[in-house]
């Protein structure tokens, strides 16, 4: 088609946002049926789809067929999808103005429903569906064929939990990744460029290689890691974000102690992109998939029941007796139906799993009125922010139809910082701040403190309304942990039976587990042979299976083609990380025996094996010097020389582990004896007999 005229008049945002729709909706349909459905005449439509063509919203394609009147058909590009998108955002509002209007001129009296002045509070009643980002089938089919030509990026775990909730809503008012303007604002303000509350940055994170490639104003194709397309993302910025304010600024400190704070420095790619999403397709769950509702679903749903007042409850933990009674508690407290609403994608390292909690979900859900009561799965990654957390949890719950959210202890609280040793959060800054900003984010807060059983009473009850000398019973999340490890009771007035037995079928006593333990040291320091001799001793005693991952052997069957720059030795670290947590997962012994120079790359192999046993690492502390005198194979010298570059220890920092289970020096020690150190040690954790 020809561009237009320099003349050719621009529609006005009502006509763009109806020619829009309707191009999506009917993509097929003649020029004449699209005059008709805007009421237009067909030489000001031709003049218009000039208009949307030029500027890249549309693209415009010939049709084969007989009939002439339906010569072209028609597709949104992202960046007509994502116009598209804000102009339905600008039409409701101004639509709204005008029902405001006419509602005070017939009845005296406002109608009460015109937006703040902000767009966080919703301009919909809770229960009206919420904007989403998808295009419809047709276009969705189209714009498949035609990312095969553009350049992908294949979605890290958390970042396909991100776009799945900017697709479907549920972070609403987000259309895309935020970009650098936004990204800042979030950051130092907990808003939005525009001023809308918005407590965490959602950003596409991407390495600096990727980034080199691609410019703002492209398009890219946002994957899964099958390669699936799910969306397109419309380049608006690429930036280099300050990772060390980000931390500050949004999880109170740069302490790597911080799970959230690990991933961003050691994870997450160092360039951030920004700008508008088209959504293709959502995500594809194999797993419990009856349970997962978009917030549209939600809505629907709770429109049926005729529930108006929702109160929602987040948990990444298994539910227990006193988790129910706070549920009740807050139920009641806010006259409301009670949505069960736990996290199944990303929480912090080292929590039960997802499939495992989700059984124990069910296991317990018939102990609430099935009248009053629902439960659905949230594929959220969460940052473990504690305080802006919750505010962006009473987002996403707003997003969801929920009128009320409960706030408890510490919630979303990651532990302890590594200075102190002490909580990164107060018990209840959750609570302060979201009830700072509660209006503003358009959902009660139900606040709760920590539960405790008291037994003359027989019952819950908050730990600050329990009477002088009442006998108070409590077992915490380590206590739990170490009475399924050691196989001890588990009393009935903490934990539903069923719970405790689906937890006890996925986490056996620690002696019937797999486990890896992780030998690390300097070259020579005899990590290799200690660990053949705990090989050896542990295959003597039986029971499970052993399997040594010497860092020679692994180098030589499993990383041949990776030379020593720091890249290379971290993807060696963490293949070794990788197969030792699959023998754990399948009950087995993993030995693994690397230098694994570096801090970070033993930490994410920690957080990697600990999802399915035990972690256990030994630093094999010989010095330096000894290692040197050694040096059978020659290599100090030949690093001393200069002869083999980034050498660990010569050329190359060693970063000795500072939380090692266990710490052992071979210099003037026997190797058996070395052996028998880490064997008391397995011993003590339970997860040996000797």
């Amino acid at each position: 088609m020809p561009a237009p005229p320099l003349d050719t008049p621009q529609p006005d945002e009502d006509l763009l946002f109806r020619l829009l729709r309707q191009l999506d909706t009917a993509p097929e349909a003649s020029q004449r049926a699209t005059a008709e459905a805007l009421g237009i005449s067909l030489g000001r439509l031709n003049a218009q789809l000039r208009a949307v063509a030029d500027q890249g919203l549309v693209t415009i394609s010939d049709r084969a067929g007989p009939d002439r009147r339906q010569r072209f058909s028609y597709a949104l590009t992202p960046r007509g999808a994502a116009e598209k998108a804000r102009l339905a955002d600008r039409f409701l509002a101004r639509k709204l103005v005008e029902y405001d209007t006419l509602h005070a001129e017939l009845t005296g009296a406002a109608s009460g429903l015109l937006p703040s002045k902000n767009r966080t509070t919703a301009m919909q009643p809770n229960l009206a569906p919420v904007p989403e980002l998808y295009v419809s089938y047709d276009s969705a089919q189209k714009l498949k064929a035609e990312a095969a030509e553009l350049p992908s990026w294949d979605l890290t775990p958390r970042q396909i939990c991100d776009l799945e909730l900017l697709m479907n809503g549920g972070f609403n008012p987000l259309k895309g990744f935020l970009s650098e303007e936004d990204y800042t604002s979030v950051v130092e303000n907990m808003r939005l460029a525009d001023g809308t509350l918005w407590p965490m940055p959602i950003t596409l994170d991407v390495s600096q290689e990727f980034a080199d490639s691609i410019e703002p104003g492209q398009d890219i194709a946002l994957r899964d890691q099958e390669g699936v397309i799910l969306a397109i993302l419309s380049i608006g910025d690429k930036y280099l974000p300050n990772k060390a304010r980000e931390a500050e600024m949004v999880f109170g400190a740069d302490d790597i102690a911080h799970p959230a704070v690990n991933y961003l420095h050691n994870i997450a790619g160092p360039v951030y992109l920004g700008g508008a999403i088209t959504g293709i397709q959502q995500p594809v769950h194999y797993d419990f998939r009856a349970r997962r509702d978009t917030p549209n679903e939600l809505r629907a749903y709770f429109r049926k029941l005729g529930w108006r007042r929702v109160v929602a409850f987040q948990t990444r933990n298994p539910l227990h007796r006193a988790h129910q009674e706070l549920t009740f508690r807050a139920a009641k407290e806010a006259q409301a139906n009670l949505i069960i609403h736990p996290v199944v994608g990303m929480t912090k390292p080292g929590d039960i799993d997802h499939f495992t909690r989700v059984r124990c979900y069910e296991a317990v859900l018939d102990q609430y009125p099935s009248a009053t009561t629902t439960m659905s799965l949230l594929n959220l990654a969460m940052r473990m922010a504690g305080p802006r957390e919750a505010v962006w949890h009473g987002l996403i719950r707003k997003n969801h139809g929920c009128t009320h959210f409960i706030v408890g202890r510490d919630h979303a609280g990651p532990g302890k910082n590594s200075s102190q040793g002490e909580d990164f959060y107060g018990p209840y800054d959750a609570q302060d701040l979201f009830k700072q900003h509660e209006d503003e984010i358009g959902i009660e807060m139900v606040p709760f403190k920590h539960m405790v059983f008291v037994q003359e009473r027989a019952e819950y009850q908050p730990a600050d309304e329990v009477a002088e000398g009442a006998t108070v019973l409590n077992i915490s999340g380590t206590e739990l942990r170490r009475r399924l490890a050691e196989g001890l009771e588990i009393p009935d007035w903490f934990s539903f039976p069923d719970v405790v037995a689906e937890l006890r079928r996925t986490r056996p006593p620690r002696s019937k587990q797999g486990f890896t333990v992780f030998f690390t040291g300097l070259s020579g320091s005899g990590k290799s042979t200690i660990a053949n001799a705990m090989m050896v001793k542990l295959m003597e005693m039986g029971g499970r299976p052993v399997t040594l991952l010497d860092g020679d052997v692994v180098r030589k069957h499993l990383s041949s083609e990776l030379g020593f720059s720091k890249e290379h030795r971290d993807i060696n670290i963490r293949r070794i990380g990788y197969v030792a947590s699959e023998i754990t997962k399948n009950g087995g012994i993993a030995i693994c025996a690397p230098i694994a120079p570096y801090t970070a790359t033993r930490r994410a192999v920690r957080e990697m094996i600990e999802d399915f046993g035990a972690f256990v690492e030994v630093h094999v502390a010989t010095s330096l010097e000894e290692c040197e005198r050694r040096d059978r194979k020659g290599l100090y010298k030949l690093a001393r020389e200069g002869k083999i570059k980034e050498f660990t220890g010569i050329s190359d920092p060693y970063e000795a582990p500072e939380t090692a289970e266990l710490v052992v020096d071979t210099e003037g020690m026997e190797v058996d004896y070395c052996a028998q150190q880490v064997l008391l040690k397995l011993e003590s954790m339970g997860l040996i007999a000797v």
